[in-house]
């Protein structure tokens, strides 16, 4: 049990010294990645695509119009194609 104790002090001291430099190389290579206009695109389509396939409301097709102010819908699993 000591032999754990003394251990885990010599790794903490350790990655002390040299974890601060590597702890902002990493922070900022993070930041500049979640900051990039492609990872904000990837994840606004990834998020529309979640919501999509999670969306309760069916999605909707226009039949054929009835007459100019009437269109009739109708959800897409049950359209004949």
């Amino acid at each position: 049990m000591m032999g754990l104790l003394v251990g885990a002090a010599a790794g903490y001291v350790l990655g002390t010294r040299a974890g601060r430099a590597r702890y902002e190389q990493i922070s900022k290579t993070a930041k500049a990645v979640a900051g990039s206009p492609v990872t904000k695109k990837a994840i606004e389509v990834g998020r529309q695509k979640l919501s999509d396939s999670l969306s309760p409301q069916p999605k909707l097709e226009p039949m054929k119009p009835i007459d100019e102010e009437t269109t009739i819908l109708v959800p897409r699993d049950q359209l004949k194609r």
